[in-house]
């Protein structure tokens, strides 16, 4: 699953010799010729997403529509309320407040601390949350990862080993739970068949929505 993009429009054109990704301010097109196959067009996307992501995230802050000011709050996935956020001077990096909802972050490099404050945050949590979402699906796996791929919210391996995105926990519970819900689907399923998304549906009714979601959300810019 790929974070950071709107849905891609999939032209078929009678004219089209070849494929052809344009990525403009609002949206990504893909001309594709008509003799083309769905699995085509998917390993095409997958060769692709690296360079879609880069392209839309520069056009993105060329275009100034990411706000360079750092957030005051921070609404973590698993919280009720959201952390109040004070930058001040001093010796840590960050020092979190969990019973007056405040997280102080230095002021020395305030961007960079957040962000590992949010990592730190997520391997202590998602780990946890993905055993929950095991229990209450009784789809087991092996081991958790949390890290900051560029490309993926989550994996699953042949060994059922699941890596999960750090930058979930900056999202809605029900879009983390989903993410959840896919990685551990694949326990059952290795592979996106009417089998494995009939597994999904059966634990995450919403999952279409959800999935939207992921695909047209842009993480915040301190992220990057």
């Amino acid at each position: 699953m790929t974070p950071n993009l709107p849905e891609i429009q999939i032209t078929h054109h009678a004219r089209a010799t070849r494929l052809r990704l344009r990525v403009e301010l609002t949206q990504i097109k893909l001309t594709v010729p008509k003799f083309c196959t769905k699995r085509q067009i998917q390993d095409f996307l997958k060769q692709s997403e690296q360079w879609m992501i880069e392209t839309w995230q520069k056009q993105q802050e060329q275009a100034g529509q990411l706000d360079k000011e750092l957030p005051l709050a921070l609404k973590l996935f698993n919280s009720v309320q959201p952390l109040q956020i004070v930058y001040q001077t001093q010796k840590n990096s960050y020092v979190l407040d969990e019973k007056n909802h405040q997280l102080f972050i230095s002021d020395r490099e305030p961007a960079r601390y957040l962000k590992a404050f949010v990592i730190a945050y997520a391997k202590y949590h998602l780990p946890v949350y993905l055993q929950q979402v095991s229990y209450q699906t009784g789809l087991r796996f092996a081991d958790c990862s949390v890290r900051q791929p560029k490309t993926r919210w989550g994996s699953c391996t042949a060994r059922h080993d699941i890596m999960l995105n750090s930058a979930l926990v900056l999202c809605d519970q029900a879009v983390a739970r989903y993410v959840c819900v896919h990685e551990l689907a694949h326990t059952r399923y290795f592979d996106h068949s009417p089998a494995f998304w009939s597994e999904v549906e059966k634990h995450d009714l919403d999952y279409k929505n959800h999935r939207k979601i992921l695909k047209s959300g842009v993480m915040p810019w301190w992220w990057h």
